[in-house]
């Protein structure tokens, strides 16, 4: 049996999502910021290239980078609010 998740909680769950969004917003000022030091990494070794260079690396990087700040921030949601305590882990009720 189960317990109940801390983000059935209106409040808990409004404080973590908000957190979650933050943490996010901020990482998607790191990734801007980190986009565009790849396009001057570029831009200095090989001078002016194709723009579907540019938007493939944006994109590559970008996208990237933002999948896996928003995989890690569900982890950190998940675990910072004890959702991953109320899981029942008992093994010997699956005979």
């Amino acid at each position: 049996m189960t317990g109940p998740s801390p983000l059935e909680d209106p409040a808990t769950a409004a404080f973590a999502w908000a957190r979650f969004r933050r943490l996010m917003m901020f990482m998607a000022g790191v990734t801007l910021l980190v986009v565009a030091v790849s396009f001057v990494a570029i831009y200095r070794e090989f001078g002016w290239l194709s723009p579907h260079i540019y938007i493939a690396v944006g994109l590559g990087v970008g996208l990237s980078m933002l999948l896996t700040c928003g995989l890690m921030g569900l982890v950190f949601l998940s675990s910072g609010t004890g959702h991953d305590e109320a899981v029942d882990r008992r093994i010997g009720d699956l005979d």
